[in-house]
């Protein structure tokens, strides 16, 4: 059994245990190859004051807006991602996908803290199966890249795929300034430029409590994308500074590990914890997050969308909607 064998047959195995219980710098040292743009704004856009990386036009039989299912990780984002249109809806064959998951502490799978690797080795499957001609993995951790990448089981489960990369974003040099038109309190930052480059982005978070704005989702994982994270918890309100941020951060699928809901002592655990044993997809980055809210209660207080600062922002800002009961959504036990 070769290594990538042997990874995938232990994340499935992995996943049946919770189904049953419910700059950049790369890790190998090179250089990532230029690659297309898309997903962040580009000059033009800035100027207009134009979202960026519009998601791909839905197929004629429109799917739901959200999907929610259960089970092993891989079965789960499978069925939850053939029912949004199929991962070739998303990514095309010779693209190029970024890939961007919470690696940022150094936590096990089990806390809860970070995405969990089975879910992350299921999507890197779905995508080489479109056709995907690279994957980039990256993240901006707020501790040493190698050591997080280790102990969250990241680094495994990108090896196991020679087209996946594994890469940190700690270096300055990987980034590029961008203007926010539609920002109320940034009006400028620095964005990883892979991000420009890439042909898909899919963002997948973990859903986590969050010491400083509640909650953690996807809208809160896109920070990971930035050069100077500081600067929202210090020179603006926080919540402000995530929604102007998703106004020109757009991945083109969210995909949200909800594997393990870390429903206290978020950002980086350990907590309370809940084996859920889902995955939350969708294109509408506002209506994930908005779902996301009552999977479980957070920091135990039962939440509605409107009560989290930045998904409210954010659906004000035009970014998606948070208004659960006017979509389409689609729960596969």
């Amino acid at each position: 059994m070769d290594r990538r064998s042997f990874l995938i047959r232990g994340v499935r195995c992995c996943g049946a245990g919770l189904a049953a219980a419910a700059g950049m710098a790369p890790a190998g040292g090179e250089d990532p190859e230029p690659i297309p743009s898309a997903g962040a704004a580009t000059a033009a856009e800035h100027e207009s004051g134009a979202a960026v990386s519009p998601a791909p036009t839905a197929p004629p039989s429109a799917p739901p807006d959200l999907v929610c299912a259960r089970g092993d990780p891989a079965e789960a984002l499978r069925r939850a991602l053939d029912a949004l249109g199929g991962i070739r809806r998303f990514v095309q064959p010779d693209q190029v996908v970024l890939v961007k998951p919470n690696a940022a502490f150094v936590a096990p799978p089990e806390w809860g803290a970070t995405t969990h690797p089975a879910v992350l080795a299921a999507l890197l499957e779905l995508c080489c199966e479109a056709g995907a001609r690279r994957i980039l993995v990256v993240d901006h951790t707020l501790a040493p890249a190698e050591r997080c990448f280790a102990r969250t089981g990241i680094a495994d489960a990108v090896a196991a795929f020679p087209k996946a990369k594994l890469a940190s974003l700690d270096d300055e040099r990987a980034y590029e300034p961008i203007d926010v038109p539609q920002g109320r309190s940034l009006r400028r930052t620095a964005v990883a430029g892979v991000v420009r480059r890439a042909d898909v982005f899919i963002n997948l978070p973990t859903a986590k409590s969050h010491s400083a704005t509640g909650v953690s989702f996807g809208l809160k994982n896109l920070m990971g994308l930035v050069w100077d994270r500081q600067t929202f918890h210090h020179d603006m309100d926080v919540h402000t500074g995530v929604a102007d941020l998703a106004t020109v951060l757009r991945p083109h699928l969210t995909v949200l590990d909800a594997m393990v809901l870390l429903r206290t002592g978020g950002p980086a655990g350990p907590g309370e914890s809940e084996t859920f044993g889902g995955v939350v997809a969708g294109v509408d980055p506002v209506a994930v997050d908005a779902y996301a809210v009552g999977l479980t209660p957070w920091n135990r207080q039962t939440l509605v969308p409107e009560q989290v600062g930045f998904i409210k922002q954010a659906a004000q800002l035009g970014v998606g909607t948070l208004d659960l009961a006017a979509l389409r959504i689609l729960e596969l036990a």
